[in-house]
């Protein structure tokens, strides 16, 4: 079977060499053939395979309205009856569920990834800042006293799109109410005042500078330079990201060691808006089976990886959270620990918007938000291009 994920390098990387040879082991006759590669390129590469029809057997998938995408096109394998009794008692309905479309299953999850603010505890203790903000205000002049420190109060690598859009999302987050994000990804439609109100308080955040300078150029997970370098080597104090971020940084920092002041908070509170301040936003990776793919061994696999050992072998190569929550034991990063008690305290957790509404319209909300933070567009101008994508299905 051929097997495509997003782990270039390190134990990431590893990680999947030794599970692959470890189930290769159990299983006498199957050869998985990897290829690793890099996250920002897997979407393209992917969707271009599935439609030439030449797909790895096992690829990677995020749930909502991409998953859903290559289910109508019959490009993905629905392994409902074939999820052991283990893998659903471990990973709960919930979690299992991400990866549901009209009720049957078309993938296994990996790991959990609610998304937040990760920050350097360091500088924040260099300028004055005691407590993590709670709300917009507080978040605004925790970036007038990082200021005044010379480092960048916020990291933010614009040139893959997504973590700029980020922004957007966890203001929509808190702009809109659960029912009106869940609307929109049945209706498809954003006309909702919630949506233009979200890009008008990014378009506020954004004209008080909080950014590193070059952000539009500067890339996320690649390199020193990256936005995850930046905190990594201390350059900036912020950095809004998934749960997958203190492992990306500790791959960054001098000695490739976690960042030993690294700590998060929850998106702050927005005024007046309608979404629920405790909810939360991320997403849950996992894989699937190509149509294509061998089914029983595919789905073996499937099932193997997210087994208690495997689970906190991964848990433990990318310093994140697995979906498994018999394996959630070995998470002993403070910052990831603190993502899992408000994970599990969420009133409810959306899924990122490029995600929730599909490839076509999460390009063109990330291109658009990417284009109001250089000045070529407003926040009309974000909706306006949402809805255009949606129209055109």
């Amino acid at each position: 079977m051929t097997f495509w994920h997003n782990s270039t390098t390190g134990p990431g990387k590893a990680y999947w060499e030794e599970t692959a040879a470890a189930f290769e082991a159990a299983n006498p006759g199957v050869q998985i053939e990897i290829q690793s590669i890099q996250n920002e390129d897997m979407d393209g590469k992917l969707q271009t395979a599935l439609n030439s029809g030449d797909a790895p057997d096992i690829f990677m998938a995020r749930g909502g309205g991409k998953l859903a995408d290559v289910v109508e096109a019959g490009q993905v394998l629905d392994i409902t009856d074939s999820v052991s009794a283990e893998a659903e008692a471990a990973l709960g309905e919930g979690v299992l569920g991400a990866f549901a479309v009209d009720g049957k299953t078309y993938g296994m999850p990996v790991s959990v990834l609610p998304g937040g603010i990760y920050h350097s505890e360091d500088l924040f203790a260099a300028a004055g800042i005691t407590a993590a903000p709670t709300t917009m205000a507080e978040l605004g002049a925790a970036v007038t006293a990082l200021k005044g420190t010379g480092v960048a109060p916020v990291a933010l690598g614009a040139k893959d799109a997504w973590p700029a859009a980020h922004w957007y999302y966890f203001f929509a987050l808190r702009e809109c109410s659960q029912e009106t994000l869940e609307a929109a990804a049945r209706s498809m439609t954003f006309d909702d005042g919630c949506w233009r109100k979200a890009g008008e308080d990014l378009e506020a955040f954004a004209d008080t500078e909080p950014f590193n300078e070059g952000f539009l150029t500067t890339a996320a997970q690649q390199g020193a330079g990256s936005s995850a370098g930046l905190i990594a080597n201390h350059k900036a104090a912020m950095e809004l990201m998934g749960a997958w971020n203190p492992g990306v940084i500790a791959s960054l920092t001098p000695d490739e060691q976690p960042l030993a002041d690294l700590a998060w908070f929850p998106f702050p509170a927005v005024e007046g808006g309608e979404g629920d301040p405790q909810a939360m936003m991320g997403g849950v990776d996992g894989f699937s089976c190509s149509a294509q793919a061998p089914a029983e061994e595919c789905t073996a696999f499937l099932n193997f990886i997210v087994g208690k050992e495997q689970q906190e072998g991964y848990a433990e190569a990318f310093q994140t959270l697995p979906a498994s929550q018999e394996a959630q034991g070995v998470v002993d990063d403070p910052a990831l620990q603190d993502v899992l008690a408000a994970y599990n305290e969420a009133p409810y957790v959306s899924v990122w918007l490029d995600t929730l509404y599909g490839q076509n319209v999460g390009n063109a909300l990330n291109a658009a938000v990417v284009e109001m933070l250089a000045g070529s567009g407003s926040p009309e101008s974000v909706v306006e291009a949402v809805s255009a994508a949606a129209a055109k299905g």
